[in-house]
């Protein structure tokens, strides 16, 4: 398995206040602005292995919804092969030290895990994913995002696909993303995807990530922000954090302070590279 910390974490309480629609091809989760003002512009979320009815990405596309009055989507992307949620539970109990008997029924976690993983990661490698994200970028920024700022926010398997995207690709002239925010992203081709990169994006590391170390966080943070100050990016490092702790921080036996914090990091980058977009 290429990514054990990709399937570590919690289940966040609170029940989703969105709606679920069909958008430009794809089952999509939408939370709207609280005010019911219209909304200043469009986050797309794309989620880590646990896909679009992950509640803690439902939550966090409310939140987003709610701060800030922005309509914000969370499309299914991975066309109804996301991780289960069991993988959360398995995981903890494949790493666990625990008794002999926890010893002798690791195995069977482990095959479980092993199964759901190749499940999950064959259909939803990145030369089969990508082309979905990038044609719902596409037909969102033709339609209702061509007069308005669309931004997106992507975690663990969204990290990549987030990056990408970011890069240099466009809708009628117009790049698909005015700004982009990404959290403890997988799948890197370091440092390959960070160099094309051309709307301002913004990271968040934890030092204790196991999919970007500190020394290659600090080459992206180098990276970024050498680029010309249109496309200048950020780097936040998140001392004492793991891969994960955006998303799925488990609040009952970690810190949930850092995963508040990313979101409000999130928020601020958007705010201040939609206040000038003109269409």
């Amino acid at each position: 398995m290429s990514c054990p910390d990709c399937f570590k974490g919690g289940v966040h309480e609170g029940t989703p206040s969105g709606i679920t629609t069909r958008l430009h091809g794809l089952d999509t989760y939408v939370a709207e602005p609280a005010s019911g003002r219209p909304p200043k512009g469009i986050i797309v979320v794309i989620p880590d292995a646990f896909g679009w009815e992950f509640v803690n990405i439902r939550l966090m596309a409310d939140g987003y919804a709610k701060k800030q009055d922005y309509r914000v989507y969370a499309p299914d992307f991975m066309n109804g092969n996301s991780a289960p949620l069991y993988m959360l539970d398995s995981m903890k109990l494949v790493l666990a030290k625990g008794t002999w008997f926890d010893t002798l029924a690791k195995p069977y976690h482990i095959f479980w895990v092993l199964l759901a993983f190749a499940k999950w990661g064959i259909p939803n490698r990145f030369a089969k994913s990508f082309p979905i994200v990038q044609k719902f970028m596409e037909n969102l920024r033709r339609n209702e995002g061509a007069h308005i700022p669309v931004g997106i926010a992507g975690f663990c398997w969204g990290g990549k696909h987030t990056l990408v995207i970011a890069g240099d690709f466009k809708a009628d002239g117009k790049p698909l993303v005015d700004a982009a925010f990404t959290a403890h992203p997988s799948f890197l081709s370091l440092y390959d995807d960070i160099k094309k990169i051309r709307a301002p994006t913004s990271f968040g590391i934890g030092d204790l990530d196991s999919q970007v170390s500190p020394e290659q966080a600090e080459k992206i943070r180098d990276i970024i922000e050498a680029k010309p100050e249109a496309q200048k990016g950020e780097m936040r490092m998140y001392h004492g954090y793991g891969h994960g702790f955006a998303c799925r921080v488990d609040a009952k036996n970690d810190d949930p302070r850092g995963a508040a914090e990313a979101e409000d990091q999130a928020l601020a980058w958007f705010e201040k590279h939609f206040a000038n977009v003109r269409y």
